[in-house]
Order: C-alpha cells, then structure tokens, then sequence
C-alpha cells in the first residue's frame, strides 16, 4: 500500500514541529498546537478539503524557530516578526509539500493560506484563520490571561473583540454553540465583548 502526498506531507510536518525543545503538557508545544488545530478543523469543518488541512496542521510550523527577540521589542517589531512568521510557515510549509510529492497549484494554495494572504476574501486563508482563533479560544486563551494579570477588564474586552473580528459569522455560530470549551472563568468577559453587555 503507498502513503499518499497528504499523509507524507503531515509526516514530515509532524518530524518538523517534534524538533521544538519547548515542551506543552510533556509533548513538543508546536507539535501539540498542530494536533489541536487538526482536530479543531475536524469538530468545525469536517467538509474541508486536504489543501485546507494541511495549512491548518502548519499554521505554527517550527515557530520557535524564529523567536519574538530576534526583531525589536516595539510595536512595529511585532508586526514585522508577525510577517516574518507568516512568510517563514508558508515556505516551510511548501518546500516539505513538494517533497512529498505536491503539485505546484497546491502548494501555491496552503502557502496563500498560510501567509495569511487574503483575509476575508480568500476562503482557505479564512478557514485557517477561524480554526487559529477557536484553538486560542479554548486551549490557550486562559493560559494567556495567567501570563498577562496587569490587563485591565478593558484590554482584556479589546483583544477578545479583535480575534472575533478575525473570525466568520460561522465561527461565531461555532464558539457559542456549545460546540467550543470555552474557558470558564472567562466565559462573562468573553460574553460581554462579544455581546457588546
């Protein structure tokens, strides 16, 4: 029985990401947040095609890799690591597809994705990006408020509000469902950005 490109390509993802010296629960973290976004992409978009999950599984491709520090610590340094991240996944994320085996048309489509290219206006950069934000919602949302005390209510309802700003109206059909963990001393702060109370 042959492997297929997809299951070679997450093969080589997954070697990629076990590299991370940083751990999560006893398991390499980049690895851990690719496992949790495949199976965010299974519970809200199980009709997603193979190109779509595979952006998903390198959304965080080797990220430690290229560390916040190593661009200035100022706002504009944030953006231009952000960027940098986005274009350094993307290439990642292509150059281990066409090892596997991938046609350019569909390594072009996760890099698109990937990159964060299109927001809004390109679905598969969309649906990455949902899936991004319902995993920031229920796996790691709570860890960063531990790691932030000094926000204030205000701060904390103003980046609530720009992740659901990110996100279709289906995501937000999605979180508020009852389908999302939502964290539970969060749910009031999350119901009042969200809700506008």
């Amino acid at each position: 029985m042959t492997t297929s490109s997809f299951d070679r390509t997450i093969a080589l993802f997954d070697a990629a990401n076990t590299e991370d010296p940083n751990l999560d629960q006893g398991q390499p973290k980049e690895l851990l947040y690719a496992q949790r976004m495949t199976d965010m992409i299974g519970r809200y978009a199980p009709e997603a095609d193979d190109a779509v999950k595979l952006a998903v599984r390198a959304q965080h491709i080797q990220r430690w890799k290229t560390p916040r520090d190593s661009y200035p610590m100022t706002r504009d340094g944030y953006f231009q690591w952000r960027t940098g991240l986005y274009k350094f996944h993307a290439e990642t994320a292509g150059r281990l597809m066409q090892e596997a085996g991938y046609d350019a048309a569909t390594i072009e489509r996760v890099k698109q994705a990937v990159g964060k290219r299109g927001l809004k206006v390109n679905a598969d950069t969309q649906l990455l990006e949902d899936v991004a934000d319902l995993v920031f919602i229920e796996h790691y949302m709570l860890g960063f408020a531990g790691q932030h005390t000094e926000y204030t209510e205000e701060k904390w309802l103003d980046i609530i509000r720009k992740t659901w700003k990110k996100m279709s109206e289906r995501a937000h059909t999605f979180a508020l469902s009852g389908q999302l963990k939502l964290p539970e001393p969060l749910v009031p702060l999350i119901t009042k950005a969200v809700t506008g109370g």
